[in-house]
């Protein structure tokens, strides 16, 4: 797991280690990868407006996905997601994406370790706290820390899992990350947070 976080913190240009300013252990920032997946020569298949609109017929869950305080004072790290999937039994493996771009990724890249916190109906406020860049997302959030790796347990969701960080693959514009399984838990009650078409939703009674 470990060596998987530092090949991808290496090809991003992020250091891998607090001495990171020319000091013993740092490494050498690499050139940011190209995000795009087609030549300037080329004309994309789709245009991304109607990427979104297609892809936004599809309704999906929603979660906040969390990391542990990190070096240099750092608080928690977070960042709400919809991108998220279970993906094996055997081992127990669970999938989210990411965007290339995020500032909150390399946080959580360098944890390892992550918390995906699945979010009620009741909680779309929440998720709009932990959608916003450059704010105290954790201002008013109350939490404990998972189980085995400390990741904020954000309260009163219905389900959470805790993971270390299994692989980390590039799709795109995104990142694929992979997690293994080592703590979980569900309050088995109430109903999931949904996203459909840019709107927040429930399922009908």
């Amino acid at each position: 797991m470990a060596a998987t976080v530092v090949r991808y913190l290496r090809s991003v240009g992020s250091p891998t280690s607090a001495s990171a300013q020319g000091e013993p252990g740092s490494v050498d920032a690499l050139p940011r990868p190209d995000l795009r997946a087609v030549g300037e020569d080329e004309r994309a298949p789709v245009s991304p407006a109607e990427f979104r609109a297609v892809l936004g017929n599809f309704a999906s869950g929603v979660t906040v996905i969390t990391a542990p305080p990190g070096e240099e004072a750092e608080g928690p790290a977070g960042f709400a997601c919809q991108s998220f999937a279970s993906l094996s039994l055997d081992p127990p493996l669970v999938t989210f994406m990411v965007a290339r771009t995020s500032t909150t990724w390399p946080r959580i890249a360098r944890a390892g370790v992550f918390c995906v916190n699945i979010l009620g109906a009741e909680q779309g406020e929440l998720c709009r706290s932990f959608a916003v860049s450059g704010a105290d997302k954790f201002a008013g959030v109350t939490h404990t820390p998972a189980p085995v790796t400390g990741s904020p347990q954000l309260d009163a969701v219905p389900a959470w899992i805790d993971c270390r960080i299994q692989a980390v693959h590039t799709g795109g514009d995104h990142l694929i990350v992979v997690g293994r399984v080592v703590a979980m838990g569900a309050a088995g009650e109430g109903a999931p947070l949904l996203f459909h078409k840019g709107r927040f939703g429930r399922l009908a009674e």
